[in-house]
C-alpha cells in the first residue's frame, strides 16, 4: 500500500539541473487574498489561507541528535493535515535530513566494522570501535529518501498526499529556475498535494558567513529560516509559522532572570532586543529567525516564531496559532495605540501596591469621589449607555446610577478597616510576637458581559481591599464601560493611582487573558453560566471565583405552613428567573402530594405562568404528567422547573447533593430539628430555612456589593464581597532570635500565648 501510494506523489528535485514540470496552464491557479500587506491582529490569522509551516532542525530530531522525534513529527503532520482537509493549502519547509542519515549511516558503518572485526580479530575487539566524523553532506543524501518516506507514510493516514521539492540559492536567483519553482509550486497547491520543502544540502555549498538578507528583492538562502521567508514571500502566503525550541522572541537572553516572552514583535522594537546563542542543533539562531521573519513580513507575509519541542503544546501549537491565540511571538507592522495588555497588568499591579499601602481613610476618599462622579457625570453616561443601547438591549443605566452611588457610599464606609486587619496575635516566646492580617489578593481579572454597573462596582470594591483591577467588557458596552473606567480613573488620581484599574480594550480573546497566570492572580467572571464555564476551562493556571451552574432547590417538608410555602416559593421562582439564585428544582415530601397545599402550589405556578417539568418520581404518580424532565440537573434561567417527590428529609438532602450545584438550597417546615438537620447537612455555599433562595445576593446579605456568587471550596464562598477580596500574611516581630534558640539545646522555650487583637504592640519588650 505504501508503495502505491509513493508512486502517486511526485517527489521533484529543483538544483542545479532543472527537470521539466507540468505546466500551470492545465488548470487555473487558486486565488489567494490579495497579498501586499501582513494581518494587522492575531484574531485575523484565522483568515490565513495559505500557511508555510517552517520546522527546525530541534523540532524534527531527537535530544541526541541523531534520529527524529517521531511522536512530534506526527503530531505536526496531524495538525498541517487537518487544516489541510479544511481547505487551506499548506507548505512545509522542514529539516532533519542530516539527522536522518547520521542515524542511517553510524548504523551501516558500525554492521559493517563489527563484522570485519569479527571476521579478522575475534569478537574481543568489537568495544573499541569508533565512528569516523560523518560530513554533512553525505548525511544528507542517505537521509533525504528515509525523511521523505517517513513523511509520506505520515500524511498517508489522513489520506493526504506530499510531494517533495529540493531547491538551493540558484534556483531562486535565476529567474528561469525561480519561475519553474513557482509554478511547481502553484500546481501542487492546486491539486490539493502537501510541498515537502528542504534545501538540497547533499549539493549546497557552506553558508557564507558574511552573507545576510537583503532588502525585499534579495534574501540569501543560507539555512532554512531563510528558505521559508523567501518561499513564502515568493508563494504569497499569508502565514509563516516558523517553530523552534524557544518559546518566541524574548526581550532579552531566554533564561535570564528578567526575560520576558514578546507576544507581538514590531519592525521598529528590533534594536531594543539582544540575542541569546543559537539552538542546540542546525545552522540558524533566533537572530537568523527575527531578520528572516522581518523580511517576510516586509514581503506581506504574517510571521508567528513558536515552540515546536513542548511535549503539552506540541499536538495543537500549529492549529492554536491559526486560531488566533496568543501562542510565541506575533510579527505586526501596526502598533497599537496604547499598551498592551501585559504592560496594563503591569502598570495595574505597581498602581496597585501604592493603593495597598494607602491610609483606609484615603481609600475611602476615593470611593466617595467615584460616587460623586458617578451623579456629577450622570448625562455624560447616560450619553454613552443610549448610543449603546441603540445597538443592543443594554440595562439602562438611568435608574441603576443612583443606587450604585448609594452602594459605593456603604463600600466606602466598609473599607476602613479592611486591610491590614489584625485576625490573629500570639506571643510565640519572650519578645516573639507573631500576627496574621489581612492583604489584598494582588492582580484581578474582572470579565463581565452587557451590564456597565458591574464596572463601578468591582471598582469599588477592588479600591476598599487595595487591589489591582484589570477590566474586560462586552463590546456591546463599550461606550457606556468607556465612560465609567474613565470616572474610576479620575477618582483614583487624587491619590496618584490611576493606573491601578485598567480596561482592556485591545482585541485581546478571553481565553489570552486567562492565560496570563504570572501576572493576574485571580479571575472572577460576571455573567452567564457558559462564560463562566469557558473561563473556568481556559484558566488553568490561574483561580476563578465564581460559579457555573446555579440549580438552586427549595425543599417543600410535610410540617410546612401553606403560607410560607407559597410565598417563598413563588419568590423564589417567579421574582426574577434568570438570576443564578432563582429556584429550578421544587422537591416535595410524599405526604404533601394530593393535599390542599399541594393543589395551591400547583394553581399558583400556573398563575405565574411557569412550565412545570416532572421528575421520574413525580411522573409516576400522575396519570396525565407534565413533560417529564430530560435531566435532573437543569438550570432553566426562565419561568420553567422541575417538581420531584422524595420520601424524607435526607432523601431531599441526597437528591441536592446528586444534582445541584452547591449554590443554595431552602428547606420550608415548621420542624426546627428538620430545620437544623437540614441546614447542618446541606453543604451548599448558601442554605437557607423558610427564606426565599433570591436571598443569596451580596446586597441583601449587607455587602453593600458583590463580585460575584462562588461555590468553591476554598477562600470565599457564597456572595463574594469586600471581604472575599482579601487574603492574609504572617509578620513575625523578633529581637534577634534564631530557630536553634528553641532546638533541644537551645535557651528559649515556646510560649504560644494568644493575645487580645485590641491590644497594640508596644515598643517594650520583656528581656528574658
Amino acid at each position: 500500500m505504501l508503495l502505491q501510494r509513493l508512486s502517486l506523489c511526485p517527489r521533484l528535485m529543483l538544483g542545479p539541473k532543472t527537470l521539466q514540470t507540468r505546466s500551470v496552464s492545465q488548470g487555473k491557479m487558486p486565488l489567494a487574498r490579495a497579498h501586499g500587506k501582513s494581518f494587522a491582529h492575531r484574531s485575523e490569522l484565522r483568515q490565513a489561507k495559505r500557511i508555510v509551516v517552517k520546522l527546525g532542525s530541534a523540532v524534527v530530531t531527537r535530544g541526541d541528535e541523531c534520529g527524529l522525534a517521531l511522536g512530534r513529527l506526527a503530531s505536526i503532520v496531524e495538525q498541517v493535515a487537518m487544516l489541510q482537509n479544511q481547505g487551506r493549502e499548506m507548505m512545509i519547509v522542514t529539516s532533519g535530513a542530516v539527522a536522518f542519515g547520521k542515524q542511517r549511516l553510524r548504523h551501516e558503518i558500525l554492521l559493517s566494522q563489527s563484522v570485519r572485526q569479527a571476521l579478522h580479530s575475534g569478537q574481543n575487539q568489537l568495544k573499541d570501535m569508533s565512528l569516523p566524523v560523518l560530513e554533512a553532506r553525505a548525511c544528507a543524501a542517505a537521509g533525504q529518501s528515509g525523511l521523505m518516506a517517513l513523511y509520506e507514510a505520515m500524511f498517508t493516514q489522513y489520506s493526504t498526499c506530499t510531494a517533495q521539492i529540493l531547491v538551493t540559492n540558484l534556483d531562486f536567483h535565476d529567474d528561469q529556475k525561480r519561475r519553474n519553482l513557482n509554478s511547481t509550486l502553484h500546481e501542487l497547491l492546486r491539486m490539493n498535494i502537501v510541498p515537502i520543502i528542504n534545501t538540497n544540502d547533499a549539493v549546497v555549498p557552506p553558508p557564507e558567513p558574511n552573507s545576510d538578507l537583503q532588502g525585499v528583492n534579495v534574501i540569501s538562502i543560507k539555512d532554512n529560516d531563510s528558505l521559508a521567508a523567501r518561499l513564502a514571500v515568493e508563494m504569497r502566503a499569508d502565514l509563516l509559522i516558523a517553530l523552534s525550541d524557544v518559546e518566541g522572541l524574548y526581550d532579552s537572553p531566554p533564561g535570564t532572570d528578567d526575560a520576558k516572552l514578546l507576544d507581538t514583535f514590531y519592525p521598529g522594537d528590533q534594536q531594543s532586543i539582544t540575542y541569546g546563542t543559537k539552538s542546540r542543533v542546525g545552522i540558524g539562531g533566533m537572530e537568523a529567525k527575527v531578520k528572516a521573519a522581518l523580511w517576510a513580513l516586509q514581503g506581506g507575509t504574517s510571521v508567528v516564531i513558536a515552540n515546536g519541542t513542548h511535549p503539552k503544546v506540541t499536538g495543537h501549537v500549529i492549529t492554536d496559532i491559526v486560531e488566533g491565540k496568543k501562542v510565541g511571538t506575533f510579527f505586526s507592522e501596526v502598533k497599537p495605540a496604547g499598551p498592551t495588555v501585559e504592560q496594563q497588568t503591569e502598570m495595574a499591579r505597581t498602581a496597585g501596591r501604592t493603593l495597598a499601602s494607602l491610609l483606609p481613610e484615603q481609600r475611602s476618599e476615593i470611593i466617595y469621589a467615584m460616587a460623586d462622579l458617578l451623579t456629577e457625570k450622570r448625562e455624560e453616561i447616560l450619553s454613552a449607555n443610549k448610543k449603546d443601547m441603540e445597538l443592543v438591549a443594554l440595562l439602562l443605566f438611568e435608574m441603576t446610577g443612583r443606587i450604585l452611588a448609594i452602594g459605593l457610599r456603604q463600600i466606602a464606609v466598609s473599607s476602613q478597616d479592611s486591610v491590614g486587619r489584625v485576625l490573629r496575635r500570639t506571643r510565640v516566646a519572650n519578645n516573639l510576637e507573631l500576627e496574621q492580617i489581612t492583604v489584598p489578593i494582588g492582580v484581578l481579572l474582572v470579565i463581565f458581559e452587557s451590564r456597565p454597573d458591574c464596572l463601578p462596582q468591582v471598582s469599588a470594591l477592588a479600591i476598599a481591599s487595595g487591589n489591582a483591577l484589570l477590566l474586560k467588557g462586552g463590546k456591546e458596552a463599550a461606550n457606556t464601560n468607556r465612560i465609567l473606567h474613565e470616572v474610576a480613573q479620575e477618582a483614583l488620581s487624587m491619590h496618584g493611582v490611576k493606573d491601578a484599574i485598567q480596561l482592556v480594550s485591545t482585541r485581546e480573546e478571553v481565553e489570552d487573558l486567562c492565560r496570563l497566570e504570572k501576572m493576574i492572580d485571580l479571575i472572577i467572571p460576571r455573567g452567564s453560566s457558559q462564560l463562566v464555564r469557558d473561563i473556568q476551562r481556559a484558566a488553568k493556571g490561574i483561580p476563578v471565583l465564581g460559579h457555573s451552574e446555579g440549580i438552586c432547590h427549595v425543599y417543600v417538608d410535610h410540617e410546612a405552613s401553606i403560607d410560607k410555602v407559597i410565598k417563598i416559593v413563588r419568590d423564589s421562582k417567579c421574582d426574577y428567573p434568570a438570576a443564578c439564585n432563582a429556584m429550578e428544582t421544587l422537591l416535595v415530601h410524599r405526604d404533601v402530594l394530593r393535599t390542599p397545599l399541594f393543589d395551591q402550589i400547583i394553581d399558583m405556578l400556573r398563575t405565574e405562568q411557569v412550565k412545570i417539568h416532572a421528575g421520574p418520581r413525580f411522573a409516576s404518580y400522575l396519570t396525565f404528567s407534565p413533560s417529564e424532565v430530560k435531566s435532573l440537573r437543569t438550570e432553566y434561567g426562565d419561568l420553567e422547573c422541575c417538581i420531584e417527590v422524595v420520601d424524607s428529609m435526607q432523601e431531599a438532602v441526597d437528591h441536592i447533593h446528586k444534582y445541584g450545584s452547591s449554590h443554595t438550597d431552602v428547606i420550608i417546615t415548621e420542624n426546627e430539628e428538620t430545620a437544623e438537620q437540614f441546614l447542618q447537612l446541606v453543604d451548599s455555599a448558601c442554605v437557607f430555612w423558610n427564606a426565599s433562595s433570591r436571598f443569596a445576593d451580596g446586597y441583601r446579605f449587607g455587602l453593600g456589593a458583590e463580585v460575584g456568587i462562588s461555590t468553591a471550596r476554598i477562600h470565599a464562598r457564597g456572595p463574594v464581597g469586600l471581604e472575599g477580596l482579601l487574603t492574609t500574611k504572617w509578620v513575625l516581630r523578633g529581637d534577634g532570635q534564631t530557630a536553634a534558640d528553641f532546638s533541644e539545646q537551645g535557651s528559649m522555650k515556646f510560649l504560644h500565648e494568644n493575645l487580645p487583637i485590641a491590644q497594640p504592640l508596644t515598643g517594650q519588650r520583656t528581656s528574658n
